[in-house]
This record gives structure tokens, sequence and C-alpha cells, in this order.
């Protein structure tokens, strides 16, 4: 049943571990946040769909017509941040749903840039909007995926499917351990009486894409490797450790090292599974803190500023685990600590960071939230 009016809330997420493994087939544990993208909207009588971003203070008009032009209704080139919701318009249409006119009104506190999927909020947010005024029915993997599709293909960035999925599929209260081979999911819950802090280092990720494709490389290179030694071996995921590790030195030492960290970090979910179904928050904290060592040594995607903030964090009391999240070299790193101490953690790291470096790290608090959905349905 469609409607002609509502409110879409779309959040943010933040990877708790997992992190560099969804492109080797690996176990990712995100958790969608209570930082939001934020979306009013209205069906119009025509073609055209009217974005007014607030938070740049900006409007555009595009026709749903002329969607793979990039251009908007006076011809010119539609403005960066448009082509997040243009893109999955444009995708939906392409799989065959009907997309109707419509007007949006939206802004976001999830911040940008730093590692939190403002871009995969707003393309989430934007697909229910589609479906809520098409009427049509659609499960969350679906739509995650149309989303990523439109990040490939419209927006023009290589990305993989857990931020989307993440975005789409998140639950009150845990995180989502996504399978990026199978695509099977489950909600595992968060240890008990702890919260989840973010604390953006406002360093902004200068991860050039030479870096990241370097990276992507170095693991490639493994797996046909190993492939060669066992013909079942398909990615980094079907490598045990021990065999790993036995053959270390016939492998170069930047693709070891790179290689390494995601064979690790795979065994890590693993583990962290039990953790958490068994209520074990220290136990799950310490791989937090295994994981941002091997980012920062293994696969070399760390920066000083996100290391000062974990090495602060592992200082301060109530904390259980620390890292970055997101690709690194810049943006957020990611605590679990006690609930009670919370407030008195966020202003000592807050306090910290300062006296360290200088900048003004944002420290806040989060829980773990529910996925994009209709708020309210507006008459």
């Amino acid at each position: 049943m469609s409607i002609d009016k509502g409110i879409v809330i779309s959040p943010g997420r933040v990877n708790i571990l997992g992190e560099h493994v969804d492109y080797n087939d690996g176990l990712v544990l995100p958790a969608a946040i209570d930082r939001t993208v934020h979306i009013s909207f209205s069906q119009r009588s025509d073609n055209f769909i009217g974005l007014h971003a607030k938070d740049y203070e900006q409007k555009c008009l595009i026709s749903l017509l002329d969607l793979e032009s990039r251009i908007d209704h006076n011809g010119d080139p539609i403005p960066d941040w448009a082509y997040f919701p243009a893109g999955v318009a444009h995708t939906l249409q392409q799989h065959g749903y009907q997309v109707h006119g419509f007007d949006a009104e939206y802004h976001s506190d999830i911040p940008i840039g730093a590692g939190l999927s403002s871009s995969a909020a707003v393309e989430v947010g934007f697909a229910v909007v589609c479906q809520e005024l098409g009427g049509w029915e659609m499960d969350r993997l679906t739509l995650a995926r149309i989303c990523q599709d439109a990040e490939v293909h419209y927006v023009g960035v290589k990305c993989g499917l857990m931020d989307q999925f993440a975005c789409a599929n998140g639950v009150e209260g845990h995180a989502v351990l996504f399978d990026t081979r199978s695509l099977e999911s489950k909600a595992v819950p968060l240890p008990r009486d702890t919260t989840l802090v973010i604390a953006d280092s406002m360093v902004r990720r200068s991860l050039r894409s030479s870096s990241y494709n370097d990276r992507r490389q170095d693991c490639e290179t493994a797996v046909v490797y190993f492939h060669e030694l066992n013909p079942e071996i398909r990615s980094l995921r079907d490598v045990p450790h021990p065999l790993f590790l036995a053959h270390s030195a016939h492998l170069p030492p930047r693709v070891y090292q790179h290689a390494r960290h995601v064979v690790e970090e795979i065994e890590r979910v693993n583990q962290a599974i039990g953790y958490l179904e068994a209520g074990q928050a220290r136990e799950f904290g310490e791989l937090m803190f295994e994981t941002h060592y091997s980012l920062r040594d293994f696969f070399e995607v760390s920066c000083p500023e996100l290391d000062m903030l974990v090495e602060l964090a592992q200082g301060i009391e109530g904390c259980l685990g620390a890292r970055l999240t997101g690709a690194g070299f810049g943006g957020c790193t990611v605590n679990l600590v006690e609930s009670e101490k919370a407030g008195a953690f966020i202003k000592k790291l807050h306090a910290g960071y300062l006296q360290k470096t200088g900048l003004q790290a944002q420290v806040f608090q989060t829980h773990a939230s529910q996925g994009a959905h209709l708020l309210q349905q507006t008459q």
C-alpha cells in the first residue's frame, strides 16, 4: 500500500569488528547507530524529484525521465550530494520498480567522511522513500544491493555491501553478523551494561584509491598463491591460519602483512560470536584492541591520531575495547564502555586527546538501533 507523505529515518553504522574483510568473503559485525538521516517527503504529481539538502542549504530539481544524464531541470550538472538519491531512483528504475516524483527535505547528524556511512544512510533512506511512495514490496537484502549498485555505478565509488546492509537491517540493541559470501545474517546481542562510544578524530580520511587498491591487490596475490596449493581456496576466508603462517616465507613481505590481517581478522570475528552470545564483554573487547593493533601494524591503515585515541581509551576506567573503525587513515574509533562509566570516559577521552594533539574530538555515546524505517505517516 502506497502513501503520499511521510518521514523516513535512516541510520549510520559503525563496524564493531571485521575490518577490511568484506572484499575477502569474510564475516563482518556492524551495527546501525542512532545518528541518522531524517527525510521528510511528499509525492509530486509530475516526474520530478525535488531535493532540499538542509545541511548544505542547497536545492535541486531532477527529472525522473533523464537521470542518466546527471543534469538538473536547468541543464546544469547536479551537485555531488544529489548523486546519492538520484542514483537510487535511477537504479530502482533499471530494476523495473516504479518511482514516483516527490519532494524531499533532509538533514543528518552523522559526521560526514568519518567512516560512519553517511552516504549509505542517504541511499537506504531514499530507497525506503521510493518504496513507500510506490507501494511495492522488497526484502532488505535486495534493497541494500540496489543501493550498493547505485553507489558503484551511478556515484562511481567501488564499495562493498556491508554499509548499505547495516543501514537497512539494523536491530535495536544488537550487532548484525553479516556473511559477505553467503549473504546470510543474524542479529547478535551486544553485551549487557555496556554502551558504544564513538570518537571522531576530526582527521578526515586521506585514503587514496591507490592505497586501497594496493591492499586489495596484495590480498588477491596471496589468494593466487594459496589457490595453486589448493584449488578449493577462492579467497582468504578459505585459508586456515596455520596454513597461512606455514607458508608466510613464500609471500612477499608486504603481501604477507596485509593478508595476515585479513586471515586473523576473520578468525577474530568467529571468536567474537561466541563471546557475544555468552555475554563475555571483556573478552570481546580484547578482540577489538587486537583488531586495532593488526590494522596499525599489518594492514597499515591507522594514523597517529587514531592510535592516540585508542591508547588513551585503554587507560581510562570502564573501557573494555577500542579500535579504529572504517577504512582508516582518519575518521573514528569505536569504544566498548561500561554503561555507568560512559560519561566520565567521554570527558577524559576528549580532554586527553585535546592535550595530546590540540584537536577537539567529537566523542559521543551511541547505541545499536533499528534500520531505516518510516517514522510516521503525515496527513
